[in-house]
């Protein structure tokens, strides 16, 4: 359990970080050529795209530190069954077992 919290605070950090780079890089001034503009703000949609997806596995890797503080890290919050120890190594931010991902 303590490697995994481990893992999920280094995952956590790494994810603020990314972040923290996609914010700095969207935004500036446009270029003045049309068609540089066009390729900034379709880079500018891909980068948010990516932030949006590092902010939602941020929050379910802060969820699951959550569950590892009240001691139920490794219980599906589901059905309450144990969450298979392949699939935490493999997932580590995940609260369901198998079964109830699936389902």
């Amino acid at each position: 359990m303590a490697d995994r919290k481990v893992e999920l605070e280094k995952l956590r950090d790494e994810l603020i970080a990314r972040i923290d780079r996609y914010k700095a890089h969207k935004g500036g001034p446009l270029d003045r050529d049309m068609e540089e503009q066009a390729i900034e703000l379709e880079n500018d949609e891909v980068i948010e795209s990516l932030e949006n997806e590092a902010e939602a596995e941020l929050t379910q890797v802060m969820h699951a530190l959550a569950r590892i503080r009240e001691g139920e890290g490794e219980t599906c919050e589901a059905c309450g069954e144990r969450i298979d120890a392949a699939r935490l190594a493999a997932l580590p931010y995940t609260t369901l077992c198998r079964d109830c991902a699936s389902a």
